[in-house]
């Protein structure tokens, strides 16, 4: 049982450990069930882009776009289906408890220059998906609800 558990826990460090840069694509380079679930639900979305991110263990696609001059964020899994919305918030210091304690022990200098959150459709928790800058690099970090840096990978 001692193996099984070691071996998972290092599975999942692995997991968390890899970082990949992110990468903000346009409209042509979103998959084309994503873009038509969009424009089904908002036809009159305009500057549309997305990243591809990992939410509570899932790969999605977080799309930003604008429709009569307000800012949405959504997600949507691969396949096209909607998975939620996604709102920006003011600070994420204000809103969980613990996580600047644990940012500040993941980078030496912290500056959150954007910080989206995302509640979990299927059950109760939200995380958070900042992009922040430390020693002169840009970020894209996902911190849980509880403050904890799940997941971080320099832009």
């Amino acid at each position: 049982m001692y193996k099984y558990l070691s071996k998972l826990g290092f599975l999942a460090l692995m997991i968390f450990s890899i970082s990949v840069s992110a990468e903000i694509l346009n409209k042509d380079a979103i998959p084309e069930k994503i873009k038509a679930q969009l424009i089904k639900r908002h036809p009159d979305a305009v500057e549309i882009t997305a990243e591809k991110k990992v939410h509570f263990a899932q790969e999605l696609y977080e799309v930003f776009f604008t429709v009569n001059k307000e800012k949405i964020i959504e997600l949507y899994r691969p396949d096209g289906h909607f998975y939620a919305k996604a709102q920006q918030v003011e600070s994420i210091f204000l809103m969980v408890p613990g996580s600047e304690k644990n940012l500040k022990a993941a980078f030496n200098d912290v500056v959150v220059k954007e910080s989206i959150m995302v509640a979990n459709p299927n059950s109760s928790g939200e995380e958070y998906d900042l992009l922040i800058t430390s020693g002169g690099k840009n970020w894209s970090v996902i911190v849980d609800g509880n403050g904890n840096v799940v997941k971080k990978s320099e832009d």
